[in-house]
């Protein structure tokens, strides 16, 4: 890709502290809690401009074209065909970037604002 698609990164400590509170809120009964923290959605050349601007430096960047990522996810075993399948939803494709219903669906970033995630 072009490293232009948004993504939703988030630590799995962060998913612990949001499950925990979810699961004991009256709020989320019978509905999904998605972890999307507006901070967090980026893209990959975002995250890039992060690094480099923490590291002091211009690092190299190579795009793959999605046909690429396509083959090696075919001809890739387990667990890495797995990660680049993830990869290939999340940042080629912006399966992330959705809309909710907010009669089934509940953000995990407005039920809980105080919340200070990484």
């Amino acid at each position: 890709g072009d490293g232009n698609v948004k993504g939703a990164y988030i630590t799995e400590a962060d998913v612990g502290t949001f499950t925990v509170l979810a699961a004991n809120d009256p709020r989320t009964l019978n509905k999904a809690v998605h972890i999307r923290l507006p901070a967090n959605y980026l893209t990959a050349n975002e995250i890039m401009a992060l690094w480099e601007k923490k590291i002091g430096k211009t690092l190299e960047k190579t795009y793959v074209p999605e046909e690429q990522v396509l083959k090696d996810i075919k001809e890739s075993g387990f667990p890495h065909n797995y990660l680049l399948a993830l990869y290939h939803s999340q940042q080629l494709k912006g399966d992330a970037v959705y809309e909710i219903d907010p009669a089934k669906d509940a953000e995990a970033h407005e039920l809980y604002p105080d919340v200070k995630f990484t």
